[in-house]
């Protein structure tokens, strides 16, 4: 897992491949590959290194975070066409996993327990192409052998519907669980075991009961949804699996720890990583400030108890009111909050930029220019003498920040990338057993969830007040907000559960500024207090921006007819046996 094996191999054969005058008895031929178990094991890790996911930032476009003014896409404003949104269905690592499963099968020199566990883990990554592409268009063609290139009509393959494609998908997973080991261990940690293919076929099967493919809720697709979660948590916590106890924010630098179930690990120097983007300036060189976390994200984490923070921005002008928001923003919240967001004013990882003890002081001023115009300035330009972009809303993303790194190495990020947590499972399992008529089970998941978090249980219940299957419902909803916060992951359930209206009815993208009530105070500011000193706080004071892109073009504006992508007219073109989804004016049937 830690080498790219095959590729290696690769550079072997164009070294050695040349014809000469003689006999080379040493030389790499892709036959010899089949009868040499190194060489077999680097084809699939050379898989592993095209398929495995890495790490996600916070996603721009949703209510979770935004990558500057003018950052929105054309298909969140509903300026959508075939043009701009077509899909083109990449069928290269399918073609490789079909090659080394057809291949498998005449290999001699690997024991049946061998063979079994490697053909378990390219059936895997199989399931996980295919689930990408029937997750975004629908169903495709479903191409199980390694494809004659001199057949040009054999290439040329029909849509299979999207309930044929989750069959097939659903019945390789089944049986790489059956072949795969329960773990791995030493060398080997990372590489698909039986939990993970477990795991992933709960969330492949939850997806498929949810709204976007389950139009007409069909209670058997929860129902093995709820099944399938259940067992992957059953098969996880029996091999010491469960929900990380100790600092929330250490499940990303506690490697090897009981939740992660799929992980890509990072090292230097060999499969590092820049965090150059999602850092702020002037704290980290090329691009920067991407993946602000933006209102609702900033305001989703409830209060120490469970109870949720509440805001009446029409209030803010009273400095009473405001004066206790701020502190009631800044103290006694969810602890994920501060081991998921960075706020202005507060400590930030930079230890070449932020000497001797000082805080990251993006908080603004006001000014006025020598035209009398009004204008804005961060304090960061008075602190570290250097400006910052434009576009701020002043939060940034703390979750899994490598607290190494200087701007000299900040491409040398080796934090791990944890693809599946043991919450995630267990959510996915509450969501489907609420689904089912079994809410009180997925209550008790929303408890353990908070608990672990760390809410102080004063209230009853965490702070859950939900009850009915609808309330719940939402509850999830809004708890894999939280816990998944800045993990890839908003996305997916908006759209997968149809709520592109939620997006919309918040239209802009908000924040909430603080901003220094006397300009004078910058002089002599010190630099090393935070905005958790009730003193500091009072000199400053919060105002709600509600359009952060500085522009309304730049609103949701998410079409509600269209919930699948489109094949691209290029695909379209090149096949004529692909039908065009019926969303877009085609024939196919999606939902079939």
């Amino acid at each position: 897992m830690k080498r790219n094996i095959f590729a290696f191999c690769l550079s072997l054969i164009l070294l050695c491949g040349c014809d000469l005058d003689y006999t080379n008895t040493g030389a790499i031929s892709p036959d010899n590959v089949w009868s040499d178990k190194t060489m077999i094991n680097a084809f699939l890790t050379d898989i592993y290194g095209r398929m495995m996911p890495g790490w996600s930032y916070p996603q721009n476009g949703t209510d979770e975070a935004m990558n500057g003014p003018g950052s929105l896409g054309s298909y969140e404003r509903g300026q959508i066409n075939i043009d701009n949104c077509g899909q083109n269905l990449s069928y290269a690592n399918i073609d490789r996993i079909n090659f080394f499963l057809d291949q498998l099968e005449s290999v001699t020199v690997l024991t049946d327990e061998e063979k079994q566990q490697l053909r378990g883990q390219a059936l895997f990554w199989r399931a996980w192409d295919y689930w990408g592409k029937v997750w975004t268009v629908g169903g495709v063609p479903l191409i199980l052998h390694f494809q004659d290139v001199t057949n040009i009509e054999s290439l040329f393959v029909t849509r299979a519907k999207t309930s044929e494609c989750v069959a097939q998908i659903i019945a390789d997973l089944d049986e790489a669980i059956a072949s795969l080991p329960d773990s791995w261990s030493g060398s080997d940690y990372g590489r698909i075991d039986k939990g993970i293919a477990m795991a992933y076929k709960g969330r492949v099967l939850l997806q498929y009961a949810s709204p976007l493919f389950n139009r007409n809720n069909d209670q058997s697709r929860w129902q093995a949804a709820y099944d399938a979660n259940k067992k992957a948590i059953e098969f996880l916590s029996s091999h010491g699996k469960g929900l990380y106890q100790g600092d929330f924010a250490d499940i990303w630098y506690k490697e090897q720890n009981c939740e992660a179930i799929m992980v890509n690990q990072y090292y230097y120097p060999d499969h590092n990583y820049g965090q150059n983007a999602t850092r702020p300036e002037p704290l980290t060189k090329d691009a920067a400030n991407n993946g602000q976390p933006i209102f609702p994200m900033i305001m989703a984490f409830p209060k120490a108890d469970g109870t949720p923070l509440e805001l009446d921005i029409n209030k803010l002008s009273d400095e009473a009111y405001n004066d206790q928001f701020m502190t009631d923003f800044y103290t006694n919240r969810d602890p994920r909050f501060y081991a998921t967001i960075f706020c202005p004013g507060t400590e930030y990882p930079s230890k070449d930029m932020l000497t001797d003890g000082k805080k990251y002081w993006n908080t603004w001023r006001k000014l006025v220019d020598s035209n009398g115009e009004e204008y804005i300035e961060t304090m960061v330009k008075q602190e570290l003498d250097r400006g910052v972009g434009a576009g701020y809303c002043g939060y940034f993303n703390l979750k899994g920040v490598d607290k190494d790194l200087t701007i000299a190495s900040i491409y040398e990020a080796d934090v791990d990338w944890i693809e599946i947590r043991y919450a995630e499972v267990l959510m996915n399992m509450a969501e489907a057993a609420n689904e089912i008529g079994k809410t009180s089970e997925a209550i008790d998941v929303l408890k353990q969830i908070r608990q672990r978090a760390g809410i102080n249980n004063t209230t009853g219940n965490y702070g859950i007040t939900a009850t009915t299957k609808e309330q719940v419902r939402e509850a999830i909803f809004n708890e894999r907000f939280i816990e998944f916060a800045n993990e890839g992951k908003r996305w997916s359930d908006i759209r997968r559960l149809m709520k592109f209206d939620m997006l919309n009815k918040i239209k802009y993208r908000a924040t909430l500024r603080p901003f220094l009530k006397d300009n004078d105070k910058v002089n002599g500011f010190d630099w090393t207090k935070d905005m958790y000193d009730p003193e500091v706080r009072k000199l400053f004071y919060f105002e709600y921006v509600e359009c952060v892109d500085g522009d309304t073009q730049y609103s949701w504006n998410l079409d509600l007819n269209h919930w699948f992508y489109p094949l691209s007219k290029n695909m379209l073109d090149r096949n004529s046996k692909l039908e065009q989804n019926n969303e877009w004016d085609g024939t196919f049937d999606p939902l079939q």
